[in-house]
């Protein structure tokens, strides 16, 4: 259900003059009674376009990550950014010494199913909607960022136990992932088991500081690789960048450093995009390439496919 549209907004892509257009929409899962606010950065044209659909850490929003997202719908690749309402940036409004026990709350396992009950729904309503003409729906892409990146994995196959049994929460119409800074899946046992049904290409993204500290849920930056490394996909990249943090990849500009900063989303938006094209389209990725370009802040990166170059 379609409950309400800003006027869009066009705006030109730095990089390469292109136009996009960006959408502000609250659509409302009426079954669920929960919103899902969305971002939709969407290039122009007729032809239909790839799609990334984007889940945001704990305390975003829809507005966050534009650094990627207008980047995508710069190069011809629809980006949605959702806004999941049960941990999203309301989270930091009110009593300042509750906000721990507000984080505790969103991170619960009924709002963990909700996020990816969201992307489910986004997905609906998009593909199911006029704009739906203008998206390949063979051609999507899951992504996120630290809970998002959870959220991802979810939706791209990864299971947890429940009474015994596998819980499914997978969307048949995720193409491949892109994971940043994924935290580890929490006191839910061995992460091989959790995510060997992730077979999708995956690229994977983070930073030797990358380190999580809620109360809880502490996570040191090891936890990402070993995510990478627990993975079931045949095709999967790693690019783990010097320093850092990991808040850096949201848009703060300062987090890990303003000049690392800016370093390490341009050579993230650079990969994404490669990594988006060769999953969805076979596209030579030029890894060589980008590999010496950014060797001054790269601590490490792992390809597992031996072809790609």
């Amino acid at each position: 259900m379609l409950a309400g549209a800003v006027q869009p907004l066009a705006i030109a892509s730095p990089a390469q003059g292109a136009i996009f257009t960006t959408l502000d929409m609250d659509w409302i899962d009426v079954p669920r009674r929960r919103g899902v606010p969305v971002r939709l950065y969407l290039p122009q044209g007729v032809r239909p376009v790839p799609l990334v659909v984007f889940s945001h850490g704990i305390g975003g929003s829809r507005h966050g990550y534009s650094w990627l997202g207008q980047h995508f719908a710069g190069n011809g690749i629809a980006s949605l950014h959702m806004q999941h309402v049960g941990s999203d940036s309301q989270l930091w409004s009110g009593n300042v010494f509750n906000v721990v026990e507000r984080l505790r709350a969103a991170a619960r396992e009924s709002e963990a199913i909700a996020r990816t009950q969201d992307l489910r729904f986004a997905l609906d309503i998009l593909l199911g909607g006029e704009l739906g003409k203008r998206i390949d729906a063979g051609r999507i892409v899951a992504a996120g960022h630290s809970y998002g990146a959870n959220t991802t994995l979810l939706a791209s196959g990864a299971q947890v136990l429940r009474h015994g049994r596998p819980l499914d929460l997978r969307d048949e119409r995720v193409r491949a992932a892109i994971v940043i800074s994924a935290p580890p899946f929490y006191r839910e046992g061995e992460l091989r088991r959790i995510l060997q049904g992730v077979t999708v290409p995956s690229l994977h993204i983070t930073c030797t500081d990358d380190v999580i500290r809620i109360p809880g849920y502490y996570s040191a930056a090891e936890d990402r690789v070993a995510v990478f490394d627990a993975t079931g996909s045949a095709r999967k990249w790693l690019s783990v960048f010097q320093g850092g943090s990991h808040s850096m990849f949201t848009d703060r500009g300062a987090a890990g450093g303003r000049v690392l900063n800016g370093r390490v989303k341009a050579a993230a938006r650079d990969l994404s995009l490669a990594f988006v094209r060769h999953a969805l389209e076979e596209e030579a990725p030029g890894l060589a390439e980008w590999q010496r370009r950014h060797a001054a802040i790269l601590a490490r990166f792992s390809v597992v496919a031996p072809e790609v170059v």
